[in-house]
């Protein structure tokens, strides 16, 4: 066999190796919003544009990474989701939360703890809990506008029912 034979024979199995690879990588891996629809959570409590993620489905505990800190309003809520998320999953339950914060009047709080219970979703800060139907979580918001993206090509959804407390 010639050199550039064995050349060739070289080059079509590094490139059959490297495509072999390639179908086997990240596509097979479920999304950050999937993970949290195995967990029995809406995919919305995650904005959109997250750009990677870890997850160790023995602990539970995870990373979820954005390009830069995520803000937006939806009613009279200021939200704002840092580059770095981490906590715990376990069925119906988010807990030991860091990176998710919510404006109380003129004070950033951060979220620690979310909880579905039966179609609601319960938002632990602090000692004080809020209550959010289900429905309001189908679709992720976006950075900068929420669900109000009608200026920035994105489409309105309506409204985000108000807040109950409980404790």
């Amino acid at each position: 066999m010639s050199s550039s034979s064995v050349h060739r024979l070289c080059i079509f199995f590094l490139v059959l190796f490297s495509a072999a690879s390639a179908s086997v990588g990240s596509d097979d891996l479920p999304t950050a919003y999937e993970i949290l629809e195995e967990y029995d959570f809406p995919v919305g409590i995650l904005p959109k544009g997250v750009t990677s993620y870890e997850f160790n489905s023995s602990t539970g505990k995870f990373a979820v990474y954005f390009n830069k800190t995520c803000s937006f309003e939806i009613e009279s809520y200021s939200l704002q989701y840092k580059s770095k998320i981490t906590g715990t999953l376990s069925e119906d339950k988010l807990s030991n939360l860091s990176g998710v914060q919510v404006k109380l009047l003129f004070f950033w709080v951060n979220i620690g703890e979310v909880a579905r219970v039966e179609d609601e979703l319960d938002f632990t800060v602090g000692i004080i809990s809020a209550d959010f139907p289900i429905d309001n979580f189908y679709e992720s918001p976006q950075c900068g506008c929420g669900f109000d993206c009608v200026n920035s090509g994105g489409k309105s959804t309506g409204k985000f029912t108000q807040l109950v407390y409980s404790s």
